[in-house]
């Protein structure tokens, strides 16, 4: 494991944005969304995931310089094609287009078609924060995940995220994924040659397993909640909420025609839309009552969580986002840890762009 700076990933992933074709605004916009992921602590979804972004682009599934464009709308709400273009980049102009909304008409509403993989939801969040705005983002995403009592791979790890500010307290970020873990983090058990826990994922027939090699052998990624006793149903309802509203409302693929990250898959035949599809929200808090009364109250909410009595053998409550805040504050002084095989495998990316090397 090698340990780099947050300046030395972000400069190296805008050279490779930037080698793709992207637009230089472009490039830093996807790098700076890519490396929060690292930052925060979220590894999966950062710098490991550049040479898929890569390969996505050498297959023709990705526009370097995509034209993001409003398809339809309302005074508060919009459906915007992506244009193949990466979703590093567009999710962030539907945020965009969402604040602009709210501004007028107290929430706006965005629905994504034609997109790609966008990185952690929360980063697109945090932009409406800095607005006075509660912050709204998911996304469908690649099939791998077995409805409960099915063994069918229907939905992806469909994340959602929210972002709430408060006055004097950090902002409150909830960003989750709808299984019992992300794809990313069996990737990485994947290059640690480590076992999964048992509940991550289930093989073939049904049968749950800790082998985080298992989706290459047929086996699914198992809905929040990994089991019927154990609440997988509501997993599995989150899963299909977040697939509607991303895709079946913009016109994106959805359920199992949505396009896999892997560029080496093919596309699923007979699509019943473009691309991925993302949902953003910002909702202006002065719309449902004076903002610094509302952020005086997160305040206390958050204060009073924080006083919650742990229980025994754990120090404190969290509160959603503390754990990436406190990572983030970790590593911009001490640096990001990368594991081998992704130092390795960005290394080999930098020679076969001509690239500057980390």
């Amino acid at each position: 494991m090698e340990i780099f700076s947050y300046e030395t990933l972000k400069k190296f992933s805008i050279q490779v944005f930037l080698r793709m074709g992207c637009p230089k605004e472009q490039a830093e916009l996807a790098a700076d969304a890519l490396v929060a992921a690292d930052i925060r602590g979220i590894d999966s979804h950062g710098v490991a995931r550049l040479s898929g972004y890569v390969r996505l682009w050498e297959a023709k599934r990705i526009n370097a310089k995509p034209d993001i464009r409003i398809v339809h709308q309302t005074p508060s709400t919009a459906t915007i094609d992506g244009d193949a273009g990466l979703g590093l980049v567009v999710a962030p102009k539907a945020m965009e287009i969402a604040i602009e909304k709210a501004k007028i008409a107290g929430t706006g509403w965005v629905a994504v078609r034609n997109s790609n993989h966008f990185g952690i939801a929360g980063y697109h969040t945090l932009k409406a924060v800095k607005q006075d705005m509660i912050g709204i983002a998911m996304t469908n995403a690649s099939p791998l995940v077995a409805p409960t009592f099915a063994v069918e791979k229907m939905l992806g790890t469909n994340p959602i995220a929210v972002a709430i500010p408060a006055l004097h307290e950090p902002t409150f970020v909830a960003d989750f994924a709808t299984t019992t873990a992300a794809n990313g983090k069996l990737e990485i058990l994947q290059r640690k040659n480590q076992d999964a826990p048992l509940g991550w994922i289930q093989d073939k027939i049904g049968n749950p397993s800790t082998n985080a090699n298992e989706l290459k052998q047929g086996g699914a990624l198992l809905p929040l909640g990994s089991d019927r006793e154990h609440g997988s149903h509501k997993g599995y309802c989150l899963g299909a909420i977040v697939d509607i509203f991303s895709a079946v409302f913009s016109g994106a693929n959805y359920g199992p025609w949505a396009p896999p990250f892997v560029s080496f898959l093919p596309l699923p035949p007979d699509p019943v839309g473009v691309g991925l599809g993302h949902f953003i929200g910002a909702m202006r808090i002065d719309a449902f009552r004076p903002a610094e009364e509302f952020k005086a109250n997160m305040d206390k909410w958050i204060g009073r969580f924080r006083a919650t009595k742990p229980a025994e053998g754990y120090q404190k409550v969290l509160i959603p986002g503390d754990p990436e805040r406190e990572m983030e504050i970790e590593r911009l002084e001490n640096g990001i840890p990368v594991v081998d095989a992704v130092v390795a495998d960005l290394r080999a990316l930098a020679e076969k762009l001509e690239v500057d090397s980390i």
